[in-house]
C-alpha cells in the first residue's frame, strides 16, 4: 500500500516539534561508528537466529535501531521475519503522533507493526514508581506482541548512554556488586523469548549521527526533558555536570565500571554454582539440604551468592528478598557450622530454613515456599 499523505503527516508532525533532519554545523561526524557498532551488537545478542520484534518509540535511539537493522539486513542479503511495535502509553498528548508515525515508518521499510496501549495511570501500583510500572507495562505489551508473531527476541534500542545512567542511578539509589553491571545485552524475558540490547556498545550521539547523515527524522517525546523522573535528573543535570566539568570521560568511566562488574559478578555467580552443586542436595518434597560445615569456610560474600543462585537455580521470588535476608542466611549457616542451634526462621515467599543432622552433618534445610 502506497505511503501516500499518512507518511508526510507524520513527518510533518515531528518537523513542527522541532526537528530537523539536516546535521547542525557542530555535528560530530561520528555516523561512521553507527553501524559497525551495531552489526557487532547484532551478532553478540543472536538477533539473526529468528523471528524478532523490534520496539520502536519513534525517539531517535528506536528510529536508528531500526534503520539500522534494516541496513545491515541489506548488506547481508538475507532478514529474519520482524516486526515492529510500539506502545503508546496514556503519560504525554502527543504519544498518538509518534504512533502514526512508527506505523509509517515501518510501512515505508516494507515491514508489519503493531500498535498496543497501555493505560500507566490507571494501574494501581502500591511501592512501584510511575517509570518503574511504564517500564514494566511496555515490556509485557512487546512480549504480547512477540508471541503472537512467533518471535524468539524483543529488540530494544537501549544505548551506551542509558547504560551509564542505569548504573549512575543504582548507585546513588543502592545496589550490590551485580547491580554495578548494569543492564545485559540480553536476557530471559519469557520461556522461548529474550530480550536484546545490540546498541549498548554505541553511543546515542552515533545514533542520532546516523540519523542526520541519512536524513531521517524521529520524534522527541516531550516527558524526556521532566527532571521530576530520576533518570531525566541523572541525565540532564547530573552527568553534564560531570562530562563538562572534571569528568568529561565520566559516561564511559561508568561503561567500563559496569563491564568490570559484571566479570566480577560472573566468576562469583561461577563459583556459588560449583559449591551449590557439590555441598546441596535436593530431596523428593522439593526441599534443599546444604552442608554447613562445607561452606562455612568460604567468605561470606561466597556464601550469600549461594543462596542467591539456589533461590533463583529452583525458580523462588526472588523480588522480596534483600540483603538482609542473605546476611541472615549466611550468618545461620556459619553458626549451624560452629554448632549453635537455631529455630525455623521465615523468609519471603513463604521459604521457611531449618537445621537438621544428616548422617553426622548439620545441615541448612530450605523448604520452598508452600502451594495450597
Amino acid at each position: 500500500m502506497p505511503l501516500g499523505g499518512r507518511f508526510a503527516t507524520a513527518v510533518g508532525l515531528v518537523h513542527n516539534r522541532g526537528m530537523s533532519p539536516k546535521p547542525p554545523a557542530d555535528f560530530p561526524g561520528d555516523a561512521a561508528a553507527y553501524l559497525p557498532g551495531l552489526r557487532a551488537g547484532l551478532d553478540a545478542v543472536g538477533f539473526w537466529e529468528g523471528p524478532a520484534v523490534i520496539g520502536v518509540s519513534g525517539g531517535a535511539d528506536s528510529v536508528a535501531l531500526l534503520m539500522g537493522i534494516v541496513a545491515v539486513a541489506a548488506e547481508r542479503g538475507s532478514r529474519p521475519a520482524m516486526t515492529v511495535a510500539h506502545v503508546v502509553h496514556d503519560l504525554r498528548p502527543s504519544a498518538g503522533s509518534d504512533a502514526l508515525f512508527v506505523a509509517a515508518l515501518a510501512e515505508r521499510v516494507g515491514l508489519p507493526s503493531r500498535v498496543a496501549a497501555v493505560a500507566v495511570r490507571a494501574v494501581a501500583h502500591g511501592s512501584e514508581g510511575l517509570e518503574g510500572r511504564a517500564r514494566r507495562l511496555r515490556y509485557q505489551r512487546l512480549l504480547d506482541v512477540a508471541r503472537e508473531r512467533g518471535a524468539v527476541t524483543v529488540v530494544v534500542a537501549h544505548t551506551a548512554d542509558d547504560q551509564a545512567e542505569t548504573i549512575l542511578h543504582r548507585i546513588v539509589r543502592g545496589t550490590g556488586v551485580a547491580g554495578l553491571a548494569g543492564m545485559s545485552d540480553r536476557r530471559r524475558l519469557a520461556a522461548g523469548v529474550a530480550l536484546v540490547r545490540p546498541l549498548l556498545g554505541v553511543s546515542g550521539a552515533a545514533a542520532r549521527g546516523y540519523l542526520r547523515s541519512t536524513g531521517q527524522a524521529w520524534c522527541e517525546d516531550e516527558s524526556n526533558a521532566d527532571r521530576r523522573f530520576a533518570r531525566n535528573f541523572l541525565r540532564h543535570e547530573v552527568l553534564p555536570l560531570l562530562t563538562s566539568g572534571p569528568y568529561p570521560a565520566a559516561a564511559e568511566s561508568l561503561v567500563r565500571l559496569g563491564r568490570q562488574a559484571a566479570a566480577a559478578a560472573a566468576a562469583l555467580a561461577a563459583v556459588a554454582e560449583k559449591l551449590l552443586a557439590a555441598h546441596a542436595t535436593k530431596r523428593a518434597d522439593g526441599a534443599v539440604e546444604i552442608d554447613a560445615a562445607a561452606l562455612a569456610s568460604h567468605h561470606p560474600h561466597v556464601i550469600a551468592e549461594v543462596f542467591v543462585t539456589l533461590w533463583r537455580r529452583e525458580g523462588w521470588p526472588l523480588r522480596d528478598m534483600t540483603e538482609r535476608h542473605y546476611r541472615a542466611l549466611t550468618s545461620l549457616l556459619a553458626a549451624t557450622a560452629a554448632g549453635e542451634r537455631h529455630g525455623d526462621t521465615d523468609y519471603p515467599a513463604a521459604i521457611r530454613v531449618a537445621v537438621t543432622h544428616r548422617s553426622g552433618a548439620t545441615v541448612v534445610v530450605v523448604q520452598p515456599p508452600r502451594t495450597k
